[in-house]
C-alpha cells in the first residue's frame, strides 16, 4: 500500500458496501423502480424483492421471515423494539438494560425514564461485561434490553443468562447485534431473545437501512403511524433497494462466517502483539477472548488516543463513532474502573473484509512511530 495513504481501521462504525450488494441494488435502482404496494407489474416485481430479501435476513439469523420487519437501521429498529415492548406492556414500567450501551438504547431508555419509568442499569465489571445479579427483581419489568457485543470494546454479553432468568418471569428480552452480525454466530433460537436489531452498514450494506426481528406472539406496539407496511409494525413505503441490498449483504454475511472470524482474529492479534511489544505500558480494553474477532480497544500510557490516531494517519476512533466530534473519555471505558486520565489514551481500532496483513503491520509502524514522538 501506499505509505501516505490514510489506514483505515474503523470498520466498527461503518463498512464499505461490498459488491456483491451493490450489483444487487442496481437493478431496483435503474429498472424495477416501481412501488411494493402497487398490484400492477411494477409493484409486484419490487414486492418480490422485498419478500425475497426478507427471507435472506430471517435465515442468516435463524427466524422466520414472517418475524423480520425492514427499518432505517440499528437506531429505529433499537427504539422500535424499546418503545414498542413498552407500549404493549402499559401495565408494567420498568426496563432492565446495562451501564454499557450505545446510544441508540440508552437515550430510548432515557425518555421513558423521563416518563415515570425505573430503568435498571446492569453494572460491568472490568471485562466490560454486564454482571447479573442472581436476585434481580424483574416482577414490574416490561423489557430487556441489552446490546449482544459492545461497539467499542467488543465484549459479549451475557444474552443468553439474561434470557434464562427472563423466561421464567415471562420477560421479553431484546438484543441489539448490529455489531456482531457477520462477526460471530448468531442464532436468534439458540440465544432465545423475543427481539433483535439489525444495521446494514455494519455488514458491508447501505447506510439508512437495518431489520428488526420480533419472534412471533411478543406483545408490540407501533411508535409511528401511517399505512399497513411491514404489517402496520413500520409503516412508510419501503426502500426496496437498500432493502435487495440488505437482503444479498446479510447472505453473504453468514457465508464462510467461521474462516472469516478466523482471519480477522488472527490479524487483530497480530496488531495487538506488535504494539504491545514496542508500547510500554499498553493495556487491552475489553475481554480478551470473549470479544469480537475484529476489535481491538487499547489503551496508550500518558499520552491521548485521538492524538496518536492524527499523528499515525490511522482512520480510527476513541469510542464510537456516532459521538461527533468529541475528545472526551468514552463513558463505556470509564464504567469498566479505567481512571479518567487513563481513559484518555484510548483508540478503537477495528478491522474489516478490506484489512490485510500489510496495512496491519503499516499501521503497527505507523502507531508506534506517533506514540514515540509524543513521548518524546
Amino acid at each position: 500500500m501506499d505509505k501516505n495513504e490514510i489506514i483505515y481501521l474503523d470498520y466498527n462504525a461503518t463498512t464499505p458496501v461490498h459488491p456483491e450488494v451493490v450489483d444487487a441494488m442496481i437493478p431496483y435502482l435503474r429498472d424495477f423502480w416501481g412501488n411494493p404496494s402497487s398490484s400492477h407489474a411494477y409493484g409486484i416485481k419490487a414486492a418480490e424483492a422485498v419478500e425475497l430479501a426478507r427471507a435472506q435476513v430471517a435465515e442468516s439469523i435463524g427466524a422466520l421471515p414472517s418475524e423480520i420487519y425492514f427499518t432505517s437501521g440499528g437506531t429505529e429498529s433499537n427504539n422500535l423494539a424499546i418503545m414498542g415492548v413498552c407500549a404493549a406492556r402499559p401495565d408494567l414500567q420498568s426496563v432492565v438494560t446495562s451501564d454499557v450501551e450505545h446510544p441508540a438504547t440508552e437515550e430510548p431508555c432515557r425518555l421513558l425514564e423521563r416518563r415515570g419509568y425505573q430503568i435498571t442499569r446492569l453494572e460491568v465489571d472490568h471485562f466490560g461485561r454486564a454482571i447479573v445479579p442472581p436476585d434481580l427483581d424483574l416482577s414490574d419489568v416490561a423489557l430487556i434490553t441489552i446490546m449482544h457485543s459492545n461497539n467499542e470494546t467488543g465484549t459479549l454479553q451475557p444474552v443468553r443468562e439474561l434470557v434464562e432468568l427472563a423466561t421464567r418471569h415471562k420477560v421479553p428480552v431484546h438484543t441489539d447485534a448490529s455489531q456482531s452480525l457477520g462477526k460471530v454466530p448468531i442464532d436468534v433460537n439458540q440465544l432465545g431473545v423475543d427481539l433483535l436489531s439489525i444495521a446494514g452498514h455494519k455488514l458491508y450494506a447501505p447506510k439508512g437501512i437495518g431489520a428488526l426481528y420480533v419472534r412471533t406472539g411478543t406483545p408490540i406496539e407501533p411508535f409511528t403511524r401511517g399505512a399497513g407496511h411491514e404489517r402496520g409494525l413500520r409503516p412508510g413505503t419501503e426502500n426496496v433497494a437498500s432493502i435487495v441490498g440488505l437482503g444479498r449483504a446479510a447472505e453473504l454475511a453468514v457465508h464462510e462466517l467461521k474462516a472469516k472470524a478466523a482471519r480477522l482474529t488472527d490479524l487483530r492479534d497480530r496488531l495487538h502483539r506488535k504494539l504491545k511489544a514496542q508500547i510500554p505500558g499498553l493495556e487491552l480494553n475489553g475481554h480478551p477472548d470473549d470479544r469480537l474477532p475484529n476489535t481491538l480497544s487499547i489503551r496508550f500510557p500518558g499520552v491521548r488516543g485521538a492524538e496518536v490516531l492524527t499523528r499515525a494517519d490511522i482512520a480510527a476512533s476513541t469510542g464510537a463513532a456516532c459521538h461527533k466530534g468529541e475528545d472526551k473519555a468514552s463513558a463505556v471505558i470509564l464504567k469498566m474502573g479505567v481512571s479518567m486520565d487513563e481513559a484518555l489514551g484510548t483508540v478503537r481500532l477495528t478491522l474489516g473484509q478490506g484489512t490485510t496483513e500489510e496495512i496491519v503491520d503499516q499501521a503497527a509502524c505507523r502507531i508506534v512511530e506517533a506514540w514515540a514522538a509524543m513521548k518524546r
